[in-house]
């Protein structure tokens, strides 16, 4: 009984994993997660061409590599949502494992692409970022660190995440790259809060991320001045904001129009950390609004699918991934409206990019298979009855 309760669900006599798969994977999740990258590929399209002139290639080079980079997401999304929780929780390890390795030899073996940040490792056809795979190992490793400690003699499991989520905070701060540092404490403390935390311990935690924001502003002239840019009265309208906020304006609610649009000549990120100004000025305020409905969907059928999980790795894992997505997007999104400064963060599955696409799919993949349908959900499937 125990095995049926905390693990997979098992097969149906004679039932092959496919129809196992679609019988307990959350539809309206696995629908909305298609949506969103059929929008990414209409962005793709609407976006993507002015750079590829730019830089001298076919009009549609961008758009081909999002789409193979998508589909192959999608297929790393569908391969590991039939995985059970125990092989997600040893593969999410290893990966954690493997770019916590990438992240810490990245200053001396990465590139800044001419942005001013070390990120990626440039393997000439392709390039890697290793902390968009980072993130959602990180709440996969957090998830079974915090499970371990509920059990009799388990490990100090609370303080060992705490260190880990600080050490990797430090880590991105170098590269420098706070908007990642930020999603990953704030990640953490959402994880930590629901497997049941002493407020004290974050409202330290809470106070040290403020003292350590104020002294990257004091020290560092990057992060000033992107704070200072978005605490101006007056927007610079030659600047990506500036660029972003007026596109956002002159779409309105039904756009001007698939091909009209400005700003992906003139904003250097409009396929990637922007990609939503593109959206609101071609397409208007619908597909903002759709867009956001479908990251809405996915987060909050996970979290009630996870409500009702008896297993506390599923369920703290789970939620980690759920509010991990739903975070990434909603900073992207506050960045492009001008609710928050600059973070360098891109949309999940809609913008431009293999590593984020990839990571996207290996997460949601991950997330659609720790919120698939278990015996504890449904008596007449724990008791063997047809429906």
């Amino acid at each position: 009984m125990t095995e049926m309760v905390f693990r997979a669900q098992p097969a149906r006599q004679g039932e092959a994993i496919l129809p196992e798969w679609w019988r307990t994977i959350d539809r309206w999740s696995l629908a909305a997660i298609f949506g969103l990258f059929l929008v990414g590929m209409l962005l793709a399209l609407a976006a993507s061409p002015p750079l590829a002139v730019r830089n001298g290639l076919d009009h549609f080079h961008y758009v081909y590599r999002q789409a193979f980079f998508g589909l192959a997401a999608l297929a790393v999304m569908v391969s590991v949502s039939m995985l059970d929780p125990v092989r997600i929780r040893r593969g999410g390890v290893i990966i954690f494992a493997v770019a916590v390795l990438a992240l810490v030899f990245l200053p001396v073996f990465g590139t800044d692409f001419g942005k001013g940040a070390v990120r990626w490792y440039s393997l000439k056809v392709i390039s890697v970022q290793p902390s968009e795979f980072l993130k959602p190992a990180f709440a996969i490793f957090t998830g079974w660190v915090l499970a371990a400690s509920h059990d009799i003699d388990g490990p100090p499991g609370r303080a060992i995440s705490l260190v880990v989520a600080v050490v990797l905070t430090a880590l991105l701060a170098v590269q420098p790259d706070f908007g990642q540092a930020g999603l990953v404490i704030a990640t953490w403390g959402l994880m930590y809060f629901a497997a049941g935390a002493s407020l004290l311990l974050l409202g330290a935690v809470g106070g040290s991320v403020l003292a350590f924001g104020w002294a990257a502003y004091q020290s560092s002239e990057h992060v000033a001045r992107r704070i200072d840019g978005f605490l101006t009265t007056e927007v610079d309208p030659r600047t990506q904001i500036g660029y972003a906020t007026n596109a956002i304006q002159e779409g309105g609610i039904f756009g001007v129009g698939v091909g009209n649009g400005t700003v992906k000549w003139t904003l250097p990120d409009a396929h990637t950390d922007f990609i939503i100004a593109v959206a609101a000025e071609e397409f208007g305020l619908l597909l903002c609004v759709l867009v956001m409905g479908l990251y809405l969907t996915i987060v909050v059928r996970s979290l009630v699918r996870l409500v009702r999980e008896r297993d506390t790795f599923i369920r703290l894992a789970g939620t980690g991934l759920a509010v991990l997505l739903g975070m990434q997007a909603l900073i992207n999104l506050g960045v492009s409206v001008r609710l928050l400064p600059a973070k360098g963060m891109t949309l999940p599955l809609v913008s431009y990019g293999g590593s984020s696409l990839i990571a996207a799919g290996l997460g949601l993949g991950a997330l659609l298979a720790l919120t698939r349908r278990r015996p504890q959900h449904d008596l007449h499937e724990l008791l063997g009855v047809p429906r």
